[in-house]
């Protein structure tokens, strides 16, 4: 498969004037090949499957899924995912922007991912096809007064119940956070936020408004490993997505990484992932 030329594609869901939600009914059964479903990609927005039918084997951050219907799929905007193989699949799929969905939504989404696919059992099916079936019709009403608001209305519902489907596998005493807990949430959060830009610990606590100190103890106490080894391991997975799915140079990527000196990020990246940057990329070619 050939790579980008550039970065890695972010696909545009939908389109400039939906309003940043979009919502479709998909049927694969009549593509006689993958073709530009093959392709690496981002979503410029959280997006969801809803797999009535079929299968599809999917890879999303170098990790390969099979997926049987019925199942639910969530894609986090920064995940890189393309599919490599499909049966006779149906698939219910709806996306929304950040502007569109309930902020404590967007904080718990957050919280799942990366989200791994997850299989349905009958009566989360038959919930999920009759709540998507009621937004695809309230998507044709476009000439409704409300119709937006409606429409962001119905969608929040639906990612709230995909999000009270993960939270339910969590154990009662993960709903119950201590307060080292709590600060390693607020880390993660701002890691996905600033990567780029804040490479030190020091940074992190800052914009926390702790001790660099205390932001180590309460994230190696409920991670088992310190800040840096966080920041670290972020920065590599971007590494690794722009060697694997664009062709912009080593050193093109470190600077998109936030790196003037390569020669550092080369040796960084060989300390965490084990491998230099250019054998990582040779044994991963597309």
């Amino acid at each position: 498969m050939r790579k980008n030329a550039g970065a890695i594609p972010v696909n545009n869901f939908g389109s400039e004037s939906d309003g940043g939600i979009a919502i479709e009914r998909i049927s694969f059964e009549s593509l006689p090949d993958l073709g530009e479903w093959e392709q690496p990609e981002r979503h410029d927005r959280h997006s969801f499957f809803l797999l009535e039918k079929g299968s599809v084997t999917m890879e999303i951050d170098f990790q390969q899924y099979l997926v049987n219907a019925p199942s639910i799929i969530y894609m986090h905007p920064d995940q890189v995912h393309r599919i490599l193989t499909f049966e006779n699949v149906i698939v219910n799929a709806w996306a929304a922007n950040n502007e569109n969905l309930n902020p404590e939504y967007l904080v718990l989404l957050e919280d799942i991912a990366p989200a791994i696919p997850m299989p349905l059992n009958h009566q989360m099916f038959v919930l999920f096809t009759e709540a998507i079936s009621l937004c695809i019709k309230l998507a044709e009403r476009e000439k409704d007064p409300l119709y937006h608001s409606i429409l962001k209305d119905q969608t929040n519902v639906l990612t709230g119940l995909i999000i009270s489907l993960y939270r339910a596998l969590r154990t009662p005493s993960e709903d119950t956070l201590s307060r080292p807990e709590v600060v390693t949430k607020a880390f993660k959060e701002a890691l996905g936020l600033h990567f780029v830009s804040c490479k030190r610990p020091a940074e992190y606590a800052q914009k926390l408004n702790l001790s660099t100190a205390y932001l180590n103890e309460c994230v190696k106490n409920s991670t088992g490993h310190s800040v840096s080894y966080h920041i670290q391991q972020r920065v590599v997975l971007e590494a690794k997505r722009l060697l694997h799915h664009s062709k912009q140079s080593l050193k093109e990527i470190a600077a998109t990484l936030g790196y003037d000196d390569y020669a550092y990020f080369s040796r960084l990246f060989t300390k965490v992932s084990g491998v230099a940057p250019v054998t990582f990329r040779n044994k991963n070619p597309d």
